[in-house]
């Protein structure tokens, strides 16, 4: 298992609108999060600064072929048509990245 974390910004007068549509995520799109190994995925919002911090668990062995498969499911890309338009990517982010992934410098249980 691997932990994942991500930052990105939220627009916000966006704000509200981006936690109606997560308090009613689309089933489809949580059966295919399940699909690509992730578990345990949880969103949070810091304010005033505006910034989402994005946590999983992969327990898959091709990250980059479950991403992939996520990427080009059909219902996965309608609901990121919905959130995207939510949210200000860093500009530090990777080329390639919506979200930017962090470092785990530190765990314990």
């Amino acid at each position: 298992m691997q932990r994942m974390g991500m930052v990105i910004g939220i627009k916000p007068d966006m704000i509200e609108t981006y936690k109606r549509l997560h308090a009613a995520a689309w089933p489809d799109v949580l059966a295919q999060i399940a699909q690509s190994n992730i578990r345990n995925y949880t969103i949070f919002l810091r304010e005033p600064e505006n910034l989402l911090f994005g946590y999983w668990e992969y327990h898959g062995t091709d990250f980059e072929g479950d991403m992939a498969r996520m990427g080009n499911d059909p219902r996965t890309r309608e609901w990121w048509r919905h959130t995207d338009p939510c949210q200000s990517p860093l500009a530090s982010r990777a080329d390639g990245e919506q979200w930017a992934m962090m470092q785990e410098v530190f765990h314990t249980d």
